[in-house]
């Protein structure tokens, strides 16, 4: 059909089937999505001017943040314009792919046919070689040894003088391998959009000891009700040897069900919490201002004997076997030393906890000083008590991000049909073999020919081993 004479539709339909067009949406999603993992999505303005400034400059942060915002790069992949791409780059592939399967389809359902001897020189791969016998009695070994090379031969008697032919073919729908993967896409787009469009992402700032039954979206800060509750039991961080850089920090949480707890467990960055399609992660944590905790120690006597206790500030404790008694009078929920020795807070996060306890015998002052939660020297008092700091419960919090993606599963399901359609398209292939043989006096000669829709140097190989094996054979 000539240009003049396509209607629209016949245009539209040559616009979608071309590969052009593929190549410029995939590129325009490739593109647009670099920009959308630079830029962190739902965050406070401060976080992506920080970034902007490192990529443009202190002075130009400002005017491109405001034009990014614009464009709606800030919740890019809830776009009218990103939706737009995926829709249409769905639309190329489906009807690329239909534009073609017809042809590819006929291809894979055509039977293989005797061959006519004179095409023989059109063949890509092509042998001849000599066996003693006569071709009946080498019929058998080449059935035999084609088996054994993969195909299952049909028989044709039908070529002039004495003679038959064999040919087979295998991987037919191996042909269909791009299009599987075409499908692929298709379904991991429908999955990432149903995740998008129907999945949450959020979080939940949760307090030692405090209990939440929603998340707070990232988008607006709703409220979002979960349809169960979490309480985080406690928290705790974990510094590399004695210096201020976290190496861990994990959470105990315990999930409650209609009154039940029905899940406890230890989360960590790697490590999540999955309950009814949400997941936990742990990713930040923080000290809650104008909260009154629980100082939790361990206390050993002179004589051995031990008692774990709860105390709050200004409350006082008695050391097993003694009539030594503590009394907190002060904290520091990260505790240094100036040049001249005196205490002081450097942050109000928790680096370096530390009670300071006065103690007294029979009222009178006995002796006086730092516990640091991080230095257990500190634990040990003049009289051989130790008094192990083990924790302040109930002033920080840990900072989960919750996520729901009810498009997940289908986000794996198109991953594994890509990955088959994938092997099928580039290591399995389409492969024809014809052996002709005719006699020759006492002898027969036989041509093989082949055809391979892909790696054919492979193909070739295979029968250069089969004619060895046959010819040790005969």
């Amino acid at each position: 059909m000539s240009e003049k004479k396509k209607n629209l539709i016949d245009r539209v339909w040559d616009l979608f089937a071309s590969l052009k067009l593929a190549i410029i949406l995939f590129s325009l999603i490739a593109l647009t999505s670099i920009v959308g993992t630079i830029i962190e999505q739902n965050a406070e303005p401060e976080k992506n001017l920080i970034v902007l400034k490192r990529l443009v400059g202190e002075d130009f942060a400002p005017t491109a943040y405001r034009i990014l915002e614009a464009m709606g790069f800030m919740d890019m992949y809830r776009s009218w314009w990103f939706i737009t791409f995926l829709a249409l780059f769905a639309a190329n592939l489906i009807i690329c792919s239909l534009d073609r399967l017809p042809r590819i389809l006929k291809l894979v359902k055509e039977p293989i046919k005797p061959i006519s001897p004179e095409k023989i020189s059109a063949f890509p791969i092509k042998k001849e070689i000599r066996l003693n016998g006569t071709p009946e009695t080498l019929k058998d070994t080449l059935i035999t040894s084609l088996r054994k090379l993969g195909f299952k031969a049909l028989n044709n008697s039908s070529m002039e003088g004495e003679g038959y032919q064999l040919y087979a073919q295998k991987g037919n729908w191996t042909r269909l391998g791009v299009y599987i993967t075409h499908l692929s896409i298709l379904v991991i787009m429908i999955g990432a959009v149903i995740g998008i469009f129907f999945g949450f992402k959020g979080y939940l700032n949760l307090p030692e000891g405090y209990t939440s039954d929603v998340a707070y979206s990232r988008n607006n800060g709703q409220p979002h009700k979960l349809g169960f509750s979490i309480r985080c039991d406690d928290f705790d961080v974990e510094f590399y040897g004695m210096s201020e850089m976290p190496k861990d920090y994990r959470s105990w949480l315990t999930v409650f069900k209609n009154g039940q707890i029905v899940m406890r467990k230890m989360i960590e960055v790697n490590e999540p919490l999955k309950f009814e399609g949400y997941t936990f992660y742990q990713s930040s944590y923080g000290v809650l201002s104008n909260t009154q905790g629980y100082f939790i120690f361990k206390v050993t006597g002179p004589g051995g004997k031990s008692e774990t206790i709860t105390k709050q500030f200004g409350e006082t404790f008695t050391i097993p076997g003694t009539n030594i008694v503590g009394k907190i009078v002060d904290y520091s929920p990260a505790l240094a030393l100036d040049q001249s020795g005196r205490a002081y807070t450097y942050t109000n996060m928790m680096n370096n906890p530390a009670v300071y306890i006065e103690f007294t015998e029979n009222g009178k002052p006995k002796y006086s000083g730092w516990i640091l939660r991080r230095y257990p020297k500190t634990w040990r008092l003049p009289d051989g008590s130790v008094i192990q700091f083990i924790d302040y419960w109930g002033v920080q919090y840990t900072g989960l991000q919750v996520r729901k993606d009810p498009g997940v599963w289908i986000v794996y399901l198109g991953c594994i049909i890509m990955g088959v359609g994938l092997y099928m398209a580039f290591f399995m292939s389409h492969r024809r073999i014809w052996v002709l043989v005719r006699k020759d006096g006492k002898h027969s000669t036989v041509n093989i020919l082949a055809t391979a829709n892909k790696n054919r140097p492979a193909f070739e190989r295979k029968i250069e081993a089969f004619i060895s094996q046959l010819k040790k054979e005969v």
